[in-house]
């Protein structure tokens, strides 16, 4: 299972290009619309000479390198446009995921829980901030933080895939089958071969 592409898969709307305004950026959008990554960045960087700032060219950027697995090149653009917006809930989940491709959730736990004490934070941040708990093995909270994610987006069935995750790693397996068996039937495919692996 490739955690990090159901990852981007389930920040969805997080991870769509906004428009910058400007041509060159309005080029750039297009590039990485069309899955030309390395000329995007080029676009990118030529509107960011005029305008350094930029959150969204900062972050479009950020994303182009990361679709090209440039992830140090991602993490700076990520980490500028932070900078200029601290609060950014877009830029935070990123850095989170990010950091959850890499191998750090420590660092990943840390920018989810900065998403997380923003208000009107979407379930993503819950869930993001519950996967880095479950990786460092926080039991208890990770699954306050996948209860809260759940509540808030209860057909979503990564979510409940990973707290039945959660649950058969605790050997409470009644909870773990019951978790696989919602995320299939909300079109999470994978937890089909948890339930036949964990479920009799």
């Amino acid at each position: 299972m490739n955690l990090s592409k159901n990852l981007l898969t389930l920040i969805g709307v997080t991870y769509l290009v906004v428009s910058c305004g400007d041509s060159s950026s309005m080029k750039g959008d297009e590039y990485y619309s069309d899955g030309q990554y390395e000329e995007a960045i080029v676009a990118y960087a030529s509107y960011l000479e005029k305008k350094p700032g930029n959150v969204k060219a900062l972050y479009n950027k950020g994303r182009a390198h990361e679709e090209l697995a440039e992830f140090k090149e991602a993490e700076t653009s990520f980490k500028a446009a932070l900078e200029q917006e601290p609060k950014n809930i877009q830029v935070l989940l990123s850095l989170s995921n990010l950091y959850h491709r890499n191998g750090n959730p420590e660092l990943a736990l840390m920018y989810a829980d900065n998403a997380v004490e923003i208000s009107g934070a979407p379930s993503m941040a819950y869930f993001l901030k519950a996967r880095s708990m479950h990786r460092i093995g926080n039991v208890k909270e990770a699954l306050r933080e996948y209860n809260a994610a759940i509540k808030m987006s209860p057909k979503n069935g990564q979510y409940f895939y990973y707290r039945g995750m959660l649950y058969a790693a605790t050997e409470d397996m009644a909870k773990a089958c019951s978790d696989f068996k919602t995320a299939l039937e909300n079109g999470f495919e994978e937890a089909q071969a948890s339930i036949a692996t964990y479920c009799p």
